[in-house]
């Protein structure tokens, strides 16, 4: 009978993993991606469906009262932005990004944060002059992907760089229950108003959040 729950609570584990790209091993390797084996597709501002490519498995996720950050990355048909999100379902910040190479395709799904350093130096990528290059980091899979400060004028080795700029703010509102959401659609349909009103009112904005 152990042995039966044992299997059911792996199986679990694999499902999610397989659905939304969350990984529970402890790999620290980086893992190149050159095939995607998920597609996540917003249907709504806070609702997004997510496809095995494999098996055409879809399963809905439904973020609606959740903290979570749209990365729409750098490739054809997607925007090179950033979302954040609010519980209340509002887009209360935005800005450019830039995203995985052909070699180093970022994942897509939806990831928790698993880790945040406020200083932090690449282990697979590490820079000559030594100073950090994924400062702000927020990393989002056991292979080493993560949201970090970065130039925008260059794509990079899997992670998403966001611009100097933004990157402290959205760092310093995630937080371990913030969810990372890596897709290759666009979301501005669905952000648009909400930008409108920052870029046309921003004081008045920022004093209502």
């Amino acid at each position: 009978m152990q042995f039966f729950k044992i299997l059911f609570i792996f199986s679990l584990f694999v499902n999610c993993e397989a659905f939304l790209g969350i990984h529970f091993g402890h790999s620290t390797e980086k893992k190149v991606i050159k095939k995607l084996e998920h597609e996540l597709v917003p249907i709504s501002k806070t609702v997004f469906n997510v496809i095995d490519l494999k098996t055409k498995y879809k399963k809905r996720v439904d973020l609606t009262g959740k903290n979570f950050i749209v990365v729409s990355v750098r490739e054809k048909g997607s925007d090179g932005r950033f979302y954040a999100v609010d519980s209340d379902g509002t887009v209360w910040w935005s800005g450019s990004i830039t995203s995985g190479t052909p070699e180093f395709r970022s994942p897509s799904g939806v990831f928790p944060i698993i880790q945040k350093k406020r200083y932090h130096m690449s282990k697979d990528f590490p820079d000559e002059s030594g100073v950090n290059n994924m400062d702000y980091m927020m990393k989002f899979t056991y292979y080493g992907h993560a949201l970090h400060k970065g130039s925008v004028d260059w794509m990079s080795h899997g992670c998403i760089h966001i611009d100097p700029k933004d990157i402290p703010v959205i760092y310093k509102w995630a937080n371990n229950k913030t969810k990372i959401v890596v897709t290759r659609h666009t979301y501005m349909p669905y952000a648009q108003e909400d930008l409108r009103k920052i870029y046309l009112n921003p004081k008045r904005w920022s004093k209502e959040r």
